[in-house]
């Protein structure tokens, strides 16, 4: 299970490790995506409103339980580059036991506010039930879900990501066939869809358990080190929070944007849901290549081979930009066949259309600042990330989204410019800085040498 990251061609050791998790991050979002493709085959535009604007929420949820991971990933990371075990080991006790009582209090408050969550996203009225029935239900499965996602980041923390994948695509295998029972077979709608989620990621969890106690993976966990550690929760802490943040700002930035959708009626809701679905595919190496990125250059720190992680930056920087050109041209194209495959109403078909083919640029530059995102969070400087993104969301995504809705009211072109334009200034700020820093660390060589 443990691999050593830090030897071999750059180049190779980022395609081997990275392709795993695409295919994981594939297989996450194929069931997302089936949840759409199955209920829009059962149900009408309600339910699939429904299920994408639940589906949104649980996304900004899950994304900040795997921002926080990362600290763990990159803890854990750099003790295996560094080759203390025993602290490896202490830092995957002391996540398990912070995310257990994390995703207990998490899903408390949020079976609370279910219905207030609801009313601000401005649900469209004929989806409001449907969307809190599939609330209730995921809300209630928070700790199989925190339980699925921190499994996988402690894996790729020891230079695992294989494991993950099979336990995804056994997550994934379960939803497609629950989905079929629940919503095709018993005409539970949204609520069928979110039973078929959650129960599907319960399963995965029992797989993973089964395989980490069956399996050598050459650190062994001793009772003690699930007893909190002050020093070990704090370093977790001190890299995932920012992280977190930065990713449930990203999210309630798109939240935003659904809501000035929401008020725009049905269809414009319907639409922009369906394209938020398809643009998680089109990001899969955007975030493989951050958590390839952040994983790779722990490991490489904790062994001291800086000029190794920016060889790791580079290439998984030019892989991510190259996929996104492809992913604009195949968009730009034929938007309309994609969006086809998610819904039969015209109308959401046109409307969809105009937001991916502004949406789809954001594949390139997202690329480019995942990549920093994950080389500033392996360095312990995550806090970088969240600035970037805190005012790319409020200066830049959420001003053009609400100038377009207000001003452009029979297109959702204008709308789909907002996310490019804020990953624009984003990945110039990144690169501004990283190259600061490398400005900084010859200076600071220069002077050890006199």
């Amino acid at each position: 299970m443990e691999r050593n990251l830090t030897t071999g061609s750059v180049a190779k050791t980022v395609i081997q490790f990275s392709l795993p998790y695409l295919l994981s991050y594939f297989l996450q979002t194929l069931y997302g995506m089936a949840d759409l493709f199955i209920i829009g085959q059962f149900n009408g535009v309600e339910s699939t409103t429904a299920v994408s604007a639940g589906s949104q929420v649980m996304h900004m949820v899950t994304v900040i339980i795997v921002g926080l991971a990362m600290g763990a990933t990159v803890m854990i990371g750099q003790a295996v580059g560094k080759g203390k075990r025993d602290q490896a080991a202490r830092t995957i006790g002391n996540t398990i036991t912070l995310f257990m009582v994390l995703s207990v209090g998490l899903t408390v408050a949020l079976l609370v506010c279910v219905n207030p969550i609801v009313s601000v996203m401005s649900t469209p009225v004929e989806a409001v039930s449907g969307t809190v029935s599939y609330l209730m239900i995921c809300f209630a499965g928070i700790p199989f879900i925190t339980a699925y996602n921190i499994i996988g980041s402690i894996f790729r923390g020891m230079g695992d990501s294989k494991s993950p994948m099979y336990f995804i695509a056994a997550a994934c295998a379960a939803n497609i066939i629950l989905d079929c029972l629940f919503i095709g077979g018993m005409g539970l709608g949204a609520s069928g869809a979110a039973l078929g989620t959650t129960l599907s990621q319960a399963f995965s969890v029992v797989i993973s358990l089964v395989v980490i106690l069956k399996r050598e993976s050459g650190i062994r966990l001793k009772a003690e080190d699930f007893k909190p550690q002050r020093e070990t929760m704090a370093g977790i802490v001190k890299v995932g929070l920012p992280i977190a943040f930065q990713d449930g700002f990203v999210q309630i930035g798109f939240l935003v944007i659904t809501v000035f959708a929401n008020m725009r009626g049905l269809n414009d809701a319907a639409a922009v849901g369906i394209v938020e679905k398809l643009i998680s595919i089109l990001f899969l190496v955007p975030s493989a290549m951050l958590q390839t990125v952040s994983a790779l250059a722990a490991q490489n720190i904790g062994a001291g081979k800086h000029d190794r992680v920016r060889l790791v930056l580079k290439y998984a920087t030019l892989m991510a930009v190259l996929w996104g050109v492809a992913a604009v041209l195949v968009m730009e194209l034929d938007a309309e066949r994609f969006i086809g495959m998610l819904t039969g109403n015209d109308r959401v078909v046109v409307l969809g259309s105009q937001y991916l083919r502004a949406y789809v640029w954001d594949c390139i530059f997202a690329g480019i600042h995942f990549c920093f995102s994950g080389y500033f969070c392996a360095y312990k400087r995550s806090g970088i990330s969240f600035i970037h993104n805190i005012l790319s969301i409020f200066c830049i995504r959420i001003p053009i989204s609400y100038l377009a809705s207000i001003y452009f009211t029979d297109t959702l072109f204008p709308m789909g410019i907002a996310p490019p334009a804020g990953s624009l200034f984003s990945a110039v700020f990144c690169i501004g800085v990283f190259f600061w820093m490398e400005k900084r660390r010859k200076l600071q060589g220069s002077a050890a040498e006199e």
